[in-house]
């Protein structure tokens, strides 16, 4: 479904005196036939302003684009995100032999421990079977990091609580188009993120498995990395090559976040097809002892398809 922002300027009064005047302001809106009254209701509650005596828009323009979590706004009038018959959406890419991932980290290698051919000797006729054998490092494909991956007692994959892996309810944070390559605390503060899975919607996984992949990447800064620590998120995961700026050696936000007990699900894609709230996040790993890291199957239920929506 085709979701809409409004763009506009506004000049607010205030009843008890004082004024706001906003330029380029934008909200989530219903549809592409919303009136200005309606935007006007909307940035008001977005911005949770009170005592408001007037509200003057002007260059209104409505145009498509995917909703990014306005406060009061259309994305947030879903019905409960656990009832059954939402869609499920992959969230994590193919892993295929020899593709990369990361540069310079070697590809998966895909080979049969025993052939379908070889197989029949063992079984009555007719039944065969193929057993294969997975070569890959952790980083490969869409994957989760452990505190382990960070620190030599921090808990490994075994470790890692479901609670913080299965059914998660999701925060779709969209900086995609914004003009800084850091997720900064501006993007994040208007967001509760306790006890949900905090997904950094880039775009950058358009450019998964090619060389422009690891040039212009987004990443989550230190001190948007301390802001969700300390906010109580479950989960971080973002649709780019890592969550960290990868030319800061110290990697700021693996620390932190690892240290607070948060994982993180790197490489990510798909995340355009979630709405800002709404939708419950999964990215199980292995439960593998001595292991910091591993690929996930990482995928999405949808809010269930509700009445009285724009189409």
């Amino acid at each position: 479904m085709t979701e809409y922002r409004a763009s506009f300027d506004a000049v607010i009064n205030f009843s008890n005196g004082g004024d706001l005047t906003v330029h380029g302001f934008r909200v989530d809106v219903p549809g592409p036939h919303v009136d200005e009254a309606e935007i006007g209701a909307l940035f008001v509650a977005s911005l949770g302003l009170l005592m408001t005596d007037t509200a003057e828009l002007s260059n209104v323009e409505v145009f498509a684009e995917p909703h990014k979590g306005t406060r009061a706004g259309p994305s947030g009038q879903t019905k409960d995100p656990t009832a059954a018959g939402g869609q499920l959406v992959e969230l994590g890419h193919v892993i295929r032999a020899g593709m990369v991932t990361y540069p310079g980290l070697p590809g998966p290698q895909i080979t049969s421990h025993m052939t379908r051919e070889a197989s029949r000797e063992h079984y009555a006729p007719g039944t065969e079977f193929a057993i294969d054998q997975l070569t890959l490092i952790g980083n490969t494909g869409t994957y989760l990091d452990a505190p382990y991956h960070r620190f030599p007692k921090g808990a490994d994959l075994s470790a890692t609580p479901l609670a913080r892996t299965v059914d998660l309810p999701a925060v779709v944070v969209r900086i995609t188009g914004a003009r800084q390559r850091g997720i900064d605390v501006g993007a994040l503060a208007a967001h509760d993120v306790q006890g949900k899975a905090v997904l950094l919607h880039t775009g950058d996984d358009a450019r998964f498995g090619t060389p422009a992949y690891a040039t212009e990447r987004h990443f989550l800064t230190r001190a948007g990395a301390a802001w969700l620590a300390d906010h109580g998120a479950a989960l971080a995961g973002i649709d780019g090559l890592n969550i960290d700026d990868t030319d800061d050696g110290e990697r700021p936000a693996h620390t932190l976040l690892l240290a607070a007990g948060i994982p993180i699900v790197e490489h990510l894609t798909g995340l355009d097809q979630l709405p800002p709230t709404g939708a419950r996040f999964t990215a199980v790993p292995l439960r593998i002892e001595g292991l910091g890291t591993i690929p996930v199957r990482a995928f999405a239920r949808l809010p269930p398809v509700t009445g009285g929506q724009d189409h």
